[in-house]
């Protein structure tokens, strides 16, 4: 009988959307043409007709139709490559290829194309059921020159749940780059200049301050107590230079880089949360929160860098100009939530309750909330074993401590001048009568 339906239905249609699927992909302009290879597994082109024989092996002498036709719907339709800013017309379908899923060409440029254009193609001897093949695909696209601004937006996100983009990027006389993307990650730059990496991580940097409660959480505790320009000034310069600090030595190789360091820079970020609200509901003291904010900035730092792992590829040659960027991102975006709570918190402790009530009920409920993440981050932090040091591992932390001390330094340097500048700051628990904000 399976035989039988095998010989009666001799084409299949896919309809299961994978969990993960790998793209492979080469971008290569030379002269006026710029070429797109990309390598996908058939199982996730779904509702595509691949011609079968019985026992459900592909069939050869039928696959190039199929190709063509999976190709243009799944891949050709949704791929976007821009030179200079303006998208590219819809490109040739130049060749195609069923792969054995064993095969390793897609390492090198010139194997993949080679296998593309004049290897040889796999016949009825072949034996492999559809669910197994590799798709092989060369785009052309016509250009103006191949040493425009090249740009890609891998919109392949309908192939599976998760889709992964192993894109090497080869402009003639330039290194190759190779980017590990996201195909909802929009338009990727190939070769960025100085102002679109900067504008891309200043953008991340901003979004990520919104995106992030636990950092909001942060800067509220900061924020709740002193409300004045003076006192948050030397606060959040050291938060600021503090995190700085921690976020450009990550991207220098100067942070661990085990499994179990993002765990616990977690834990201890939700640590610093609740730290923060009970120093609030006790009575913050300026005089020392400063560094207390400079120690917990150097763990938030940590914890920016780990979105920044997966970003800095996109940054080119331009890594200083990136984290610069992203830093002033986040110094906007912490601008701007100060903007929006400082006018809040006074009015709320004017009309709705008062100023040291309401300090310690927001507090209280700030710390309840962080005390949960911490115990959640810690349970998943207490799944590794105590960390082993190395030599290098050492010699970095050595580094990264110099670094630390010279920052502090600095901001110690600054909180001193502003304090001869202007005299003693009064702290909550001494506020100015006739000052709406510290009423």
């Amino acid at each position: 009988m399976t035989v039988l339906l095998a010989v009666l239905s001799p084409r299949i249609a896919a309809h299961e959307v994978p969990n993960e699927v790998t793209v492979f992909g080469f971008v290569h302009p030379e002269g006026n043409t710029l070429r797109l290879l990309i390598r996908a597994p058939l199982k996730s082109m779904r509702d595509v007709d691949i011609p079968t024989v019985a026992g459900g092996f592909l069939d050869f002498s039928k696959m190039e139709a199929a190709e063509r036709h999976a190709a243009q719907v799944w891949i050709r339709d949704f791929v976007e490559v821009y030179e200079n800013g303006q998208q590219l017309t819809v490109p040739v379908i130049a060749a195609t290829r069923t792969s054995l899923p064993s095969d390793r060409s897609f390492e090198s440029y010139d194997a993949a194309l080679a296998n593309i254009t004049t290897g040889a193609k796999l016949d009825q001897s072949t034996e492999i059921y559809w669910e197994q093949g590799m798709l092989d695909v060369m785009f052309e696209y016509p250009i103006q020159s191949d040493q425009s601004d090249f740009a890609i937006r891998p919109g392949l996100t309908r192939l599976g749940l998760q889709v992964n983009v192993v894109l090497r990027f080869l402009q003639p006389g330039k290194p190759e780059r190779a980017f590990d993307v996201h195909a909802d990650t929009g338009i990727v730059h190939l070769d960025p200049r100085w102002h679109q990496a900067f504008y891309l991580f200043a953008r991340e940097g901003f979004f990520h301050i919104l995106d992030g409660t636990d950092h909001l959480l942060f800067l509220l505790c900061l924020v709740i107590p002193y409300r004045k320009l003076k006192p948050l000034a030397i606060v959040i310069t050291s938060f600021t230079v503090a995190h700085s600090v921690t976020l450009i030595a990550s991207a220098y190789g100067m942070a661990p880089d085990s499994l179990w360091f993002p765990p616990l820079i977690e834990t201890l970020i939700a640590v610093s949360i609740v730290y923060m609200a009970f120093e609030n509901i006790v009575g913050a003291k300026l005089q020392r929160r400063w560094i207390v904010t400079f120690g917990f900035g150097l763990v938030h730092g940590f914890g920016f860098s780990f979105l920044l792992r997966q970003r800095l590829q996109f940054a080119g040659e331009h890594l200083v100009t990136s984290l610069l960027a992203f830093n002033v991102g986040v110094e906007i975006g912490q601008l701007f939530v100060l903007i929006v709570t400082i006018p809040a918190l006074v009015l709320l402790f004017r009309y709705v309750v008062a100023e040291r009530m309401g300090t310690i009920l927001l507090s209280a409920l700030v710390a309840h909330t962080a005390w949960h993440w911490a115990l959640d981050r810690g349970s998943a932090l207490m799944v590794y074993r105590l960390p082993q040091f190395s030599l290098q591992d050492m010699a970095a932390g050595i580094r990264l401590l110099m670094v630390i001390i010279a920052a502090a330094g600095l901001v110690w340097l600054v909180n001193t001048i502003l304090s001869k500048a202007s005299g003693p700051v009064r702290g909550p628990s001494a506020p100015s009568s006739t000052d709406p904000l510290t009423r």
